[in-house]
């Protein structure tokens, strides 16, 4: 099996397992399949999970494709890339819960590998997860990041966590909006040092989300909530919807490769608005999120 395989295989395991968690925790909606083939090389599953009773919508894809020229988005600034052969693989999810107070979240884990006259010139790992709630609660926010502090101990220590998490919350940041697009967690890319330990910590990342996750979503599923939170919720999506379409690195690279949109597209949520001018309340629950759209330190005060 070349290393290249390992990785293909964790990642489709990787997808089966999140997917079983995330049926048995909404307990009402199953995920359906979506084989798709790349006309230039690859293909990939989509699975997607539909008015759930915790999700709205919960999509995960698992894409393996290859070409032999590169998009500007992943090229540029990149000589040692011109003329090369590519593959990359990875597992993307966006879940968006149905409850305004179960935030959004996101994660992913990718693998890249470029070959030129039978040689290897470049290779590398990326990935993360972030939380992007509504309704932020602070015990919330500081269990997300301290799951993601400790899986990221063993492989350099809070040094790992603290250049990631920053590296997190200077990626997800709408410049137009000078906000953050949620309370951050990690984020890596181009991580090319050694091979196995690279490999491991992509492993860590994709394996330590549902330990993030899955707790706030046994907190938050059944909070009661109205009108109100539901529509500022729709509002907060909009967020998500500037960032994915105007910053987000994967789905530029998605689209300018000759990825299938559909798939690539099913990060935006299945329901969203936008209002003029909207300001919220002063002293509101609404206005309380602007001072959880900064970088913070987070874990500061539960260590």
């Amino acid at each position: 099996m070349t290393t290249f395989d390992s990785v293909r295989d964790y990642l489709t395991g990787l997808q089966d397992r999140i997917c079983r968690d995330i049926e048995q925790a909404d307990s009402q909606a199953r995920f359906t399949e979506d084989l798709w083939q790349r006309a230039e090389g690859g293909g990939g599953r989509t699975r997607v999970l539909r008015d759930g009773a915790v999700f709205e919508q919960a999509g995960i894809g698992f894409s393996d494709v290859s070409g032999t020229a590169l998009p500007p988005s992943a090229s540029a600034n990149r000589p040692e890339l011109a003329g090369a052969s590519w593959r990359a693989c990875g597992v993307s999810l966006v879940f968006h819960p149905r409850n305004p107070y179960l935030p959004t979240t996101h994660a992913n884990v990718r693998h890249f590998h470029a070959v030129r006259d039978g040689e290897t010139v470049a290779w590398w790992f990326g990935g993360g997860f972030d939380l992007t709630p509504f309704y932020p609660f602070d015990e919330d926010v500081q269990h997300w990041h301290r799951t993601a502090r400790d899986l990221c101990r063993p492989f350099g220590g809070d040094d790992r966590y603290d250049a990631h998490k920053r590296w997190c919350d200077d990626y997800f940041f709408l410049r137009h909006r000078n906000e953050t697009r949620g309370v951050g967690g990690l984020f890596f890319d181009d991580l090319h040092g050694d091979f196995d330990t690279d490999f491991a910590y992509m492993r860590a990342v994709g394996d330590g989300f549902l330990d993030a996750y899955l707790p706030i979503v046994g907190r938050r599923k059944d909070t009661p909530y109205g009108e109100r939170e539901r529509e500022f919720q729709l509002y907060r999506r909009g967020r998500y919807v500037e960032f994915n379409l105007v910053y987000d690195r994967g789905t530029l690279f998605g689209l300018q490769s000759g990825g299938r949109a559909e798939s690539i597209l099913m990060s935006l949520p299945p329901r969203v608005r936008w209002e003029y001018g909207y300001t919220p309340e002063a002293g509101s629950d609404e206005a309380r999120l602007l001072d959880y759209l900064r970088p913070r330190d987070w874990l500061s005060e539960s260590a």
